[in-house]
C-alpha cells in the first residue's frame, strides 16, 4: 500500500521522515535494525541518529536516543523544548520517557509497533496527564515505507539465518566466522545462498549493499587469491551515489565454502553458479566489474543475457581462449604457485600494494587458516585455458566474438601499469577485443590489484556510466 497523507501531517513532516528513513538504511548497512531519527528545530535538522545498540554494545542505543544525545550536545542543553523528533518506528517506553524528560515539543513517527510501542500501541506514555510535561505526537507518517523497511530487513535476516545454518558438505570446509571479525574497512553484513542448482549445497557468500531498486547494479568479481574484501574501497563510492553493489566470493575463496578436492574446481562450475546467482537475484542494469579471474569468468557472462548489462569496468585481466600464448607474466605466476603452493598472501599483497597496512594485508589471509582451505588457490592457476581444447577455451572464444562484434553496452578499462602478470601490452590487446572500449585509465603506482587504488577508478566509473 502506498504512503498516504496522515491527518494533521504537513509536507515538511514527510520530508523529515524521508531523512529519518535514510538514517534507518544506514543502520541496516551495518547490521543494525533499520530505525532512523532526525531532530529538527525551527525547521532545520540539528541532529540525526540511527540504531547503534549492536555496534556500541549499548541497550540504550536506539535511534531516538542517539539523535537526542547529539542534539543536546549541539545545543548545550539537555532540554529540547522547541524541538521536533522524527523517527521511523513508534518509540518504546525507554525512548518515550527520554523524550518527555527532554521536553520535546513534538514527536512524529512512521510505523506502529504492536509489540513495544509506547505511543498508543501497547501503552501511551504521551497521553498520561499525570506527567508534568505533554509532548504532541503524530503517528503513521510514511507508514508504509517505514514498515516495509523493517519487514524487508527481518525477512532478509530470517533467510540469512536459515542459510547460515545450512549443513556443511563432508567434502568441503567453512572458514570460521571469527577469522573475519574486525577486518579493517569491511563492515558489511554477509549474505549467503546455497540453493542454486550448480552449487550442489555449497554455500556461497556475497555482499549486497545499496537499494534493491537502484538504477545501476555494480557486480564485482574478484580473482585469485583475492575475495570481496578487494572491493572495500570502491563499494562505498557507488552505494553513496545511490547504486547497488553485489560482490560474491567465488567458491573456495572468502566466506564461501571451500571444497577440499582440487578437482571440484572447473571453469564451467564457477561460471555456471555465477550465471545462476545473477538470475536468482534478478540483477539488471549491471555494470560488470572484473579483474584477474573475475574477468576470465566474468567476460563470458554478458553474451548469455545481454539485456541485463549496461556496462563493463575491466581491470587487469584477460580472456584466455587457447588460441594464443598466455602472457609470460602469468606463466611465471603459475610456476611460482606450483613451487610454493602455500605462499603467504599477505606478503604478496604487501609487495603488490605497498601502501596497505599490515592489517589490510593480513585480511587477505583470513579465509585460509590452513592448507586444507587452499585447494582453490592451488588449482586456479592451472585452470586458465592454454590450448584450444582446454575447459573454458571454447566459451571464451565465443565471448571474444560477442564482445568484439555484438556488445552494445558501455566499456571502461582501468589498468595498473606495474602489474607483472597482465602487463599494459596484455591490456592493450584486450581493449582491442572489446567493442567501443576507449583508451584505458592508467592508475599510476598500481600493480595487479587495481582495486587497492580503486576510489578514483570508482568515481571515474560513476561519471562515465552516468553520461551514457
Amino acid at each position: 500500500m502506498a504512503d498516504g497523507m496522515v491527518e494533521g501531517a504537513s509536507p515538511d513532516d514527510a520530508h523529515f521522515m524521508g531523512l529519518a528513513l535514510a538514517q534507518g538504511a544506514a543502520a541496516a548497512n551495518v547490521g543494525e535494525v533499520p530505525v532512523g531519527a532526525v531532530l529538527v528545530k525551527d525547521g532545520k535538522v540539528i541532529a540525526v541518529g540511527r540504531n547503534a545498540s549492536i555496534q556500541q554494545h549499548d541497550p540504550t542505543g536506539h535511534a531516538e536516543i542517539m539523535a537526542m544525545r547529539n542534539a543536546a550536545t549541539e545545543l548545550g542543553n539537555y532540554r529540547l523544548d522547541e524541538c521536533e523528533l522524527f523517527v521511523t518506528l513508534e518509540p518504546c517506553a525507554m525512548c518515550a520517557g527520554a523524550m518527555l524528560h527532554a521536553r520535546l515539543r513534538r514527536v512524529v513517527f512512521g510505523a506502529y509497533d504492536p509489540k513495544t510501542g509506547a505511543a498508543g500501541s501497547v501503552l501511551n506514555l504521551f497521553g498520561d496527564r499525570r506527567l508534568n510535561h505533554q509532548t504532541e505526537v503524530l503517528g503513521g507518517v510514511l507508514e508504509s515505507s517505514c514498515a516495509k523497511t523493517l519487514q524487508d530487513f527481518f525477512r532478509s535476516k530470517r533467510a540469512r539465518r536459515r542459510t547460515e545454518m545450512s549443513p556443511l558438505r563432508e567434502d568441503a570446509l567453512r572458514t570460521p566466522e571469527a577469522r573475519f571479525v574486525g577486518l579493517p574497512g569491511y563492515p558489511w553484513a554477509p549474505h549467503y545462498v546455497n540453493d542454486l542448482a550448480s552449487l550442489g549445497n555449497l554455500r556461497l557468500h556475497y555482499l549486497d549493499e545499496g537499494p534493491s531498486d537502484a538504477s545501476t547494479v555494480y557486480l564485482c568479481l574478484h580473482g585469485n587469491p583475492g575475495w570481496s574484501y578487494l572491493y572495500r574501497k570502491m563499494l562505498p563510492v557507488w552505494t553513496e551515489a545511490g547504486h547497488r553493489v553485489v560482490a560474491p566470493d567465488l567458491i573456495g575463496f572468502g566466506k564461501s565454502d571451500k571444497p577440499k578436492r582440487a578437482g571440484a574446481h572447473t571453469f564451467e562450475f564457477h561460471r555456471a553458479y555465477l550465471l545462476e546467482l545473477i538470475a536468482n537475484l534478478d540483477l539488471r542494469n549491471i555494470v560488470l566489474v572484473v579483474q584477474d579471474w573475475g574477468g576470465l569468468l566474468g567476460l563470458t557472462l554478458p553474451m548469455v543475457s545481454p539485456a541485463r548489462y549496461k556496462g563493463l569496468l575491466v581491470m587487469n585481466t584477460l580472456l584466455a581462449s587457447g588460441d594464443s600464448p598466455l602472457p609470460a607474466g602469468f606463466l611465471a605466476w603459475r610456476e611460482m604457485c606450483r613451487k610454493k603452493p602455500n605462499f603467504d598472501i599477505g606478503r604478496l599483497m604487501a609487495r603488490g600494494a605497498p601502501h596497505l597496512t599490515h592489517a589490510e594485508c593480513e585480511a587477505y589471509n583470513a579465509p585460509f587458516p590452513d592448507e586444507g582451505h587452499r585447494a582453490a588457490l592451488r588449482v586456479f592457476p592451472t585452470m586458465v585455458p592454454d590450448r584450444l581444447d582446454a575447459l573454458g577455451a571454447e566459451v571464451s572464444r565465443q565471448a571474444k566474438l560477442f564482445l568484439k562484434n555484438e556488445w552494445d553496452g558501455q566499456s571502461l578499462m582501468a589498468i595498473g601499469p606495474l602489474d607483472p602478470v597482465f602487463t599494459p601490452k596484455t591490456m592493450d590487446d584486450l581493449q582491442c577485443q572489446i567493442r567501443h572500449c576507449p583508451d584505458p585509465i592508467v592508475v599510476e603506482g598500481a600493480g595487479h590489484f587495481v582495486q587497492e587504488h580503486g576510489e578514483s577508478v570508482a568515481r571515474a566509473a560513476l561519471d562515465y556510466f552516468a553520461a551514457g
